[in-house]
């Protein structure tokens, strides 16, 4: 099957459900591709998550169960090494270490990144590995030099699919910095009425 999130996710008992709730006909033309799809990351894709400062990674312990986990940074601290990898340091956080725990028995993550705002959301398949403090030719491509925080590891990703997703039910939110400029403008035309009621008071 040449789209590669599809061959993923669309397992023969997902598939059974979107038969019997009557979605099935759709996928299996996005599934009738040709070419392999969705496997290596386009410039759309790789500016997207260059472009974020957020993600959250699901990981499944050795019980079966599955965790999921916020991650984030400066903007841009998932780098895309190359088309078919993307990488972020691990900085200090909690010391719960269930991801990493996970990651000792099982490779595979589910990675969302968001951009709220837009209301657009990436989800990719992925294998990841583990990246020491020993290991400083690749953890150096994972850092950010002007972000003061401690790194602990890194985490290097293989892609092996990804979709984009249908911005229903996205609540758009923003960041102090994303509100900033609009904030900025209404106060400056706060002030420049102010200052012109002050001046038509001044000549009554």
């Amino acid at each position: 099957m040449p789209h590669h999130f599809a061959d993923i996710a669309f397992t023969p008992t997902v598939k059974k459900v979107q038969g019997e709730l009557g979605s099935r006909s759709s996928y299996a033309r996005m599934e009738g591709v040709t070419d392999a799809v969705n496997h290596q990351l386009t410039e759309a894709e790789a500016g997207f998550i260059a472009a974020r400062n957020s993600l959250y990674m699901a990981t499944v312990s050795e019980t079966g169960w599955p965790y999921i986990q916020h991650r984030g940074g400066p903007t841009g601290f998932v780098r895309v090494l190359d088309e078919s990898m993307i990488g972020f340091a691990d900085f200090r956080g909690n010391r719960q270490y269930v991801s990493v725990g996970n990651l000792m028995t099982e490779d595979r993550v589910s990675l969302f990144f968001m951009d709220y705002p837009n209301k657009t959301r990436l989800k990719l398949f992925g294998r990841a590995r583990i990246i020491g403090l020993d290991d400083q030719a690749v953890l150096s491509r994972l850092e950010m030099p002007d972000y003061r925080a401690r790194i602990e590891r890194g985490f290097v990703i293989t892609v092996e699919g990804f979709d984009w997703n249908c911005p229903q039910h996205i609540t758009p939110r923003y960041t102090p910095e994303e509100v900033a400029p609009t904030i900025a403008g209404l106060k400056a035309r706060i002030a420049e009425l102010e200052a012109a009621l002050i001046q038509a008071a001044s000549h009554q």
